[in-house]
């Protein structure tokens, strides 16, 4: 009956946010707040239809938020299409880099020295809720691959390449739990922080080029641009570059991204230049196109595109489109069971944490950005606040339940953690669209 109830739920928490989905754009709510809610509903604290304990269900759930945010992350690399040269990079860099860093150092002290917590499972903490979420920013995140805005470039940047960079301290913060001598120090920072970082970006980007180039050469030279299953390989180069990554000791999360992130620039290449439209908006794919002749598989005007761009717009149209369904269907899935179980791990001292972290910590370091002229006062202070935490920090705190961390600090970090995300998807799913409705009305008024 467990099964069925759960599936049962899952279906109602679907479907009344397909039927309500038009009241809801005219709400400041996001649906991650409605599932939120849907889930405290069913839970144990509300009618108590559905119930989880994580303490048994820790492996499991590991594995489902590493899935959900490998998929978020090749996806959100898929969908950045500037190339690496361009200045806008630059802000995702030091957003991924140097803030999240500054956001690790500053949990880390609040925990420390505002909760007394141990220095370990402080910087452990500081690591699981210092990265900025994939799955459910895509509010903030770039609309598709034309989007150039430099708030949502920068968000996007930010969420895909600091999930990986985050890991290694959250490596840190395990080892400082247990009593291993200082051998591991050095070992930590040549092969958790130096290689595995620079050979996930390096193994996923080439990976993701290389198929990319490769595909697009098959189909042309068998005249198959519109009949092949581009999911499959979507989900086939999202499980290589993972495998691939771990497999020599990298990291898989940064391999996917940057493999998603060269799959697009082998797209760039089909075109004349980077300045030309994506793909995707030049060609049309009709409704099963895989089965019908190639002269009626797409609409629209494209007299002036050659073959391989007209490959390229049809195989990553498919990906983007399938890549947003899943995104929802984890989504829903995750955050209602973030509500089921959410007043029952429940920690009040996570208010002083996400008040430290989303109102002091992340806009100061903002402001330190050093590129003058780049970032106006505005766009800082949006990027001060849409710092949205989600299943990233899901995914780190039940690895490190699996991975070490003793069971006396296991309860207080799970609350800790899940009740922070839980403020987060509440009060920037509150304010969200109200702040990027009047941020779009400013462009307009200077543009």
């Amino acid at each position: 009956m467990t099964f069925i109830v759960w599936f049962a739920m899952l279906g109602a928490v679907l479907l009344l946010l397909a039927l309500s989905s038009s009241y809801l754009r005219w709400i400041p709510v996001t649906s991650s707040v409605v599932c939120l809610a849907l889930g405290i509903g069913l839970g144990t604290s509300g009618l108590g239809f559905l119930q989880l304990d994580l303490s048994k269900s820790s492996g499991w759930m590991e594995h489902l938020t590493e899935v959900a945010v490998l998929f978020s992350l090749f996806f959100s690399g898929l969908k950045l299409r500037l190339p690496l040269h361009n200045r806008r990079w630059c802000s995702a860099f030091f957003l991924a880099g140097p803030v999240m860093l500054i956001c690790i150092g500053g949990v880390t002290l609040v925990l420390h020295y505002g909760l007394n917590l141990g220095w370990g499972v402080s910087l452990l903490i500081g690591a699981i809720l210092a990265p900025t979420d994939p799955v459910l920013a895509t509010l903030v995140q770039v609309v598709d691959a034309q989007d150039d805005d430099l708030v949502r470039f920068s968000l996007s940047g930010e969420a895909g390449l600091n999930d990986g960079v985050a890991f290694p301290f959250v490596l840190l913060g395990l080892f400082l739990q247990q009593d291993n001598g200082q051998a591991w120090f050095s070992d930590w920072l040549l092969k958790d922080m130096l290689w595995a970082v620079t050979a996930g970006l390096l193994l996923g980007y080439w990976m993701g080029r290389g198929l990319g180039k490769l595909t697009l050469f098959l189909r042309l030279r068998n005249e198959d641009s519109t009949v092949s299953p581009n999911d499959y390989l979507a989900l086939a180069l999202i499980a290589w570059a993972y495998v691939s990554s771990e497999s020599v000791q990298a990291y898989g999360f940064l391999a996917v991204f940057a493999a998603g992130l060269g799959l697009r620039q082998a797209e760039v290449q089909t075109a004349n230049s980077a300045e030309e439209p994506a793909a995707e908006h030049l060609v049309q794919p009709v409704v099963g196109h895989q089965h019908v002749a190639p002269e009626l598989a797409v609409k629209g005007d494209v007299k002036g595109l050659d073959d391989s761009q007209v490959a390229a717009g049809i195989m990553l149209g498919d990906m983007l489109g399938f890549g947003s369904l899943i995104e929802l269907a984890m989504e829903v899935f995750l955050v209602t069971l973030l509500g089921v179980v959410l007043i029952e791990h429940w920690d009040w001292r996570a208010v002083l944490v996400a008040g430290a972290l989303f109102f002091v910590i992340r806009p100061i370091s903002i402001l330190l950005f050093p590129a003058r002229g780049m970032l106006d006062l505005r766009q800082r202070g949006l990027l001060g606040w849409l710092g949205i935490r989600g299943i990233g920090s899901f995914y780190y705190v039940f690895y490190a339940l699996n991975h070490g961390l003793p069971p006396a600090l296991a309860a207080e970090s799970i609350n800790l953690v899940l009740s922070v995300v839980a403020l987060s998807i509440l009060l920037h799913g509150l304010s969200v669209q109200p702040l990027l409705a009047r941020y779009e009305a400013w462009k307009e008024g200077i543009s």
